[in-house]
């Protein structure tokens, strides 16, 4: 049973209140008194059976509950989801591969009732953003580990929270960005730790897909939440997944700093003219017709401490291929993987079998080891699966995680803070820096396997989530 401390429950009034152009002073940094302990490399005590709760059963969580369930050394104890059919067809992904059911819980405040009586190792939430930073700040004061789908805050004043209360109760506070774990950006980052690029100079990242179709669909984001999100702000709403692996290979907390921005939104050209679309034949969309939506194209561009760019672009209306750019600009060489994968070492693109060659080469140990696997048990071609297999071996091991609580709140803080650049014409927005100067100090962790890699999976069997049709 959970202490009376673990079991002490609180939730300040105001907790979810909405981001304003009006964003908390950066000076909010002062309030974490010293000394700190820092996340940096931290070693949490070996768990030897990580015991889960998957919060948010919607279009995330059910691919986590069928990944999670094939790693040894888990246990899946409780789901929870706003809506009670979620949870009972979450349910079925571990009962029809002869796993035990996890308890249920539902409703608006289930997640708080799941935090009060369940004993935890980890907390894994994959619910709409908004309540992000709450569940992960309620979660590690609960006694438990905790890992977020992106981005894990909306705002300055909860990316601080995040940070202080990791230091505080020392338990982890991991962003999902499932991105650094894809092939190219594994390769790349590991040729840019060997030196192949030399001294990277400059480097872009984006999430371009078109998901205008699927903002307006009724049934896709529960209450159409992220439509809502999309007339709420006006600047890179969803910048994570093109610079978490760009700020890797740039030591970004670990010998360098992201310092300012700037950002500029385009006008929309697309989204007003399809709510008003679809209400000409469908009164439900009356709702969003005459609304404010943000920008086609939003760049921001970034500048780190050593004087390194970085370009962040975010476009999920215009009808265009998908790219996450991913461009690694050096001193010595050149890495672009959109719209096909590509290295550089002059003025030409090698070869593919000298590309491959670097492939050979370059791989790093840990897909080595867990890469054919995590492409057979799937998720966006592998990399989902080998983020959560990762996760789940440090925490199994006491091994740092790859990305700790400051990375997660200095990736997501360029939401907030170009949005107040584009709401002030482009204005130059500092990026606090949550290491707090340690990041002169931290050094970045081993993509190797690091002493772990000893965590098997479970076989392969014919009911995945998607089968399930969950």
């Amino acid at each position: 049973m959970m202490n009376s401390n673990r079991r002490e429950f609180l939730v300040k009034a105001g907790v979810l209140t909405s981001l304003t152009v009006n964003l908390p002073n950066l000076s909010f940094s002062e309030s974490l008194s010293a000394p700190r302990f820092n996340m940096s490399g931290y070693r949490a005590p070996k768990i030897d059976k990580v015991r889960i709760a998957v919060i948010g059963l919607g279009m995330r969580g059910p691919g986590a509950v069928d990944r999670l369930s094939y790693i040894e050394g888990t246990e899946i104890v409780a789901l929870c989801d706003k809506h009670a059919d979620r949870v009972d067809k979450a349910q079925r992904i571990l009962t029809r591969k002869g796993l035990p059911e996890a308890k249920s819980y539902s409703g608006e405040n289930g997640w708080k009732d799941l935090l009060k009586n369940e004993e935890l190792d980890l907390v894994y939430i994959c619910t709409p953003w908004d309540y992000h930073a709450p569940m992960c700040i309620e979660g590690m004061k609960a006694g438990a580990h905790v890992a977020c789908e992106v981005p894990i805050a909306l705002s300055v004043k909860d990316c601080w929270e995040l940070v202080k209360v990791s230091e505080q109760t020392r338990k982890h506070c991991m962003m999902l960005e499932n991105c650094c774990y894809d092939f190219f950006e594994m390769l790349t980052l590991n040729m840019a730790r060997q030196g192949m690029f030399g001294e990277l100079v400059h480097a872009e990242g984006a999430y371009i897909h078109d998901l205008l179709d699927l903002n307006f669909i009724k049934n896709g984001y529960d209450d159409m939440w992220r439509l809502k999100e999309n007339i709420r702000y006006n600047g890179s709403l969803y910048p994570t997944h093109g610079l978490g692996p760009v700020a890797q290979c740039l030591n970004v907390n670990r010998g360098d700093v992201m310092t300012h921005l700037v950002s500029m939104s385009s006008n929309d050209f697309q989204m007003a003219e399809k709510a008003s679309e679809l209400a000409q034949t469908d009164g439900f969309y009356d709702q969003f017709v005459g609304k404010n939506y943000r920008g086609n194209m939003n760049n921001t561009l970034i500048r780190t401490e050593k004087g390194k760019t970085i370009l962040i672009q975010h476009d999920v209306t215009s009808p265009r291929p998908y790219s996450r750019l991913h461009t690694l600009s050096g001193t010595k060489g050149f890495a672009q993987k959109y719209p096909s994968e590509k290295i550089a070492f002059g003025h030409s693109f090698v070869k593919d079998d000298e590309l491959k060659s670097l492939y050979e080469k370059y791989t790093p140990e840990l897909i080595k080891y867990i890469g054919e696997q995590a492409k057979q048990v799937g998720g966006h071609g592998g990399m989902d699966f080998m983020m959560d297999w990762r996760l789940i071996d440090c925490l199994r091991n006491g091994l740092p995680l790859d990305q700790d609580v400051y990375d997660a709140a200095s990736w997501s803080v360029i939401y907030p803070l170009s949005v107040e650049s584009v709401a002030k014409k482009s204005k130059t927005v500092n990026i606090p820096d949550f290491t707090k100067g340690a990041w002169k100090t931290n050094t970045p962790v081993d993509i190797t396997l690091n002493g772990g890699g000893n965590t098997p999976i479970r076989p392969k069997v014919e009911t995945e989530a998607k089968q399930l049709n969950v």
